[in-house]
């Protein structure tokens, strides 16, 4: 992996400040992280009348459609999770390769038995996360990778290898943003909503791969059901908003470069895209022979 210069967390807006830092702010906070709230945003970014949003945004967030495949926006949220040509995110082959599983912003957590640690977040658990679900046992002591998808990034997102995968799981809950500002002051991942799958891989163990929802995100749209994958193929995508994707490993599975983690430590995030080598297999060094 060629690992691109971390970067610092973007400063959140006035607006975001007031909500999560201001008393008045959180009364409002309630209002706006709930779902009817969500679902009404996402009727208009739906909605014909959307498209009038599509020109300052792209002009705001310095957005280029260079790589996507050229098509028609019948609203907002076509335009944001517009589809990116293939040759524009190539997947790393080699079988050892563990590839990122969208564009985004990397932070990488061993866990410490049920527990994952976040520097200047708040702490969850396993058990917190996926709802108490027994399998959660065989993460532990293992490898949380976290990928921040921040609006302007490309919003859809693939399998990372060939396998098994079983039925989704969702778990209704709030929508908060997932900016920094939020992640310091509530356990947004276990009270956002989010779904997840176990998938049966054939280079990396039993993988858990959840999309985590945010604020003004209505939707997480995945589209296969229990059956066989392969890696790079489209798992889903994310309408407006900010987003989340979450890869749990087992213990020994996955190995990733040491300056990931110092980056994460020091509380900076890396860069990804979808489908290039992030890590590798994780191999057991042989024990040397006894003469």
């Amino acid at each position: 992996m060629s690992m691109r210069e971390p970067v610092r967390p973007e400063k959140a807006g006035a607006a975001v400040e007031f909500l999560y830092r201001c008393p008045a702010g959180r009364l409002l906070l309630k209002l706006f992280s709930s779902r009817p709230v969500s679902s009404a945003a996402g009727l208009f970014l739906s909605s014909p009348f959307s498209r009038i949003l599509i020109r300052p945004f792209t002009r705001k967030k310095g957005i280029s459609l260079d790589e996507c495949e050229k098509e028609e926006y019948r609203c907002f949220n076509d335009f944001f999770c517009r589809k990116v040509r293939r040759e524009c995110r190539p997947v790393d082959p080699a079988p050892e390769a563990l590839i990122a599983p969208c564009d985004g912003l990397l932070s990488a957590y061993t866990l410490r038995g049920d527990l994952v640690l976040p520097v200047k977040q708040s702490r969850f658990s396993l058990s917190s996360l996926l709802a108490g679900d027994e399998v959660r046992g065989e993460y532990e002591d293992g490898l949380c990778l976290v990928f921040r998808l921040c609006v302007e990034h490309y919003h859809r997102y693939c399998y990372i290898d060939r396998g098994v995968k079983g039925e989704n799981r969702f778990l209704r809950g709030k929508l908060h943003t997932v900016r920094p500002i939020a992640l310091e002051n509530f356990p947004v991942f276990v009270e956002n909503c989010r779904e997840y799958t176990v998938i049966d891989t054939e280079n990396f163990g039993r993988v858990i791969q959840m999309e985590v929802g945010a604020m003004l995100v209505g939707r997480i749209h995945n589209y296969h059901g229990k059956g066989e994958v392969r890696r790079g193929q489209e798992k889903g995508r994310f309408l407006f908003g900010g987003s989340t994707v979450i890869l749990l490993f087992q213990k020994d599975t996955v190995a990733l470069p040491r300056e990931v983690f110092l980056a994460t430590e020091a509380g900076m995030e890396v860069p990804v895209k979808l489908g290039e080598r992030i890590g590798t297999k994780h191999c057991a060094k042989t024990p040397a022979k006894t003469p």
